[in-house]
């Protein structure tokens, strides 16, 4: 097995998403309704290729672009958190918390498989994303990939994927 490794990482200013969203923590309290610009960025590791790159910088970029391009302005809702049911009210979706509740347009949310809309669910999420479509249009799988979101200067999450 070669001994050389390398890793790519893209990270642009359009790799970025304004969501709202809201989590529960500490067991059963839920925070307010807030949101953040997130920023992304992406490192793959693994092997040259017969082009002598670990993969595509641009392809990379283009496939991140349009994960990030899917959340940008929308409302984000964990579909896996029992203490946020998700209900259906037409066309609006209905979240509850307790005595709480928030109705919001179909068309401005976001239903996400995850169990909380923090930012490292988010990095994992995304990395899910990637590595599918990296593998159905390339025919590519990394050997490892790092997603980092940053919900704010000085707070980032990194989430590692690894074959």
């Amino acid at each position: 097995m070669p001994a050389d490794r390398y890793h790519i990482r893209v990270t642009k200013d359009y790799l970025v998403f304004c969501c709202g969203h809201f989590i529960t923590y500490d067991g059963d309290d839920c925070e307010r309704l807030h949101g953040h610009n997130y920023r992304v960025a992406v490192e793959v590791d693994g092997l040259l290729d017969r082009n002598h790159y670990v993969f595509d910088f641009i392809a990379l970029k283009h496939r991140t672009r349009e994960i990030v391009d899917e959340l940008d302005h929308h409302m984000l809702l964990a579909t896996k958190n029992p203490l946020l049911p998700i209900e259906d009210a037409g066309s609006n979706w209905v979240v509850r918390y307790k005595e709480k509740f928030w109705s919001f347009p179909k068309e401005d949310c976001i239903l996400l498989p995850i169990e909380n809309t923090t930012t490292e669910l988010l990095a994992k999420w995304m990395a899910g994303r990637l590595v599918e479509v990296l593998h159905a249009k390339y025919q590519f799988v990394p050997e490892v990939m790092r997603v980092e979101v940053e919900e704010n200067v000085g707070q980032v999450a990194v989430y590692e994927w690894r074959r």
